[in-house]
């Protein structure tokens, strides 16, 4: 098993920043993929970032490049998305996820990740 805990979210104003943790145990992940997701109100699920663990590459929805980064620190077995630049629209509840990384993955599809955090609420204010 994996378990997956979120921190971070809070309530920003437009052009502030917050940063998401994603604290993971219960096995080793160098052969995972960690995504972030979020889901607004009223609306589904949707990609956000993700890396992989073993060499760091990353995957950014094209909505959040250029603001959000997403990083990992091996030794503390933690995944971060890094926001900057927030805006109204990226209010939603994030969720870390993690997936096994094999041929057929695909990052930007939350059907490709077995373990979910609960999620994070993050607001930003216009």
């Amino acid at each position: 098993q994996v378990q997956l805990v979120e921190s971070g979210g809070g309530l920003v104003q437009a052009g502030g920043s917050l940063r998401l943790s994603c604290a993971a145990s219960g096995r080793t992940f160098s052969s995972y993929v960690m995504g972030w997701f979020r889901q607004a109100p009223g609306k589904e699920r949707k990609f956000v970032a993700a890396i992989t663990w073993s060499a760091g590459l990353t995957y950014y929805q094209d909505s959040v490049k250029g603001r959000f980064t997403i990083s990992r620190d091996n030794a503390k077995n933690t995944v971060y998305l890094q926001m900057n630049s927030l805006k109204p629209e990226d209010t939603a509840v994030y969720y870390c996820a993690a997936g096994l990384y094999t041929d057929g993955f695909i990052a930007t599809l939350s059907s490709a990740y077995d373990y979910w955090g609960q999620g994070t609420q993050v607001t930003v204010s216009s």
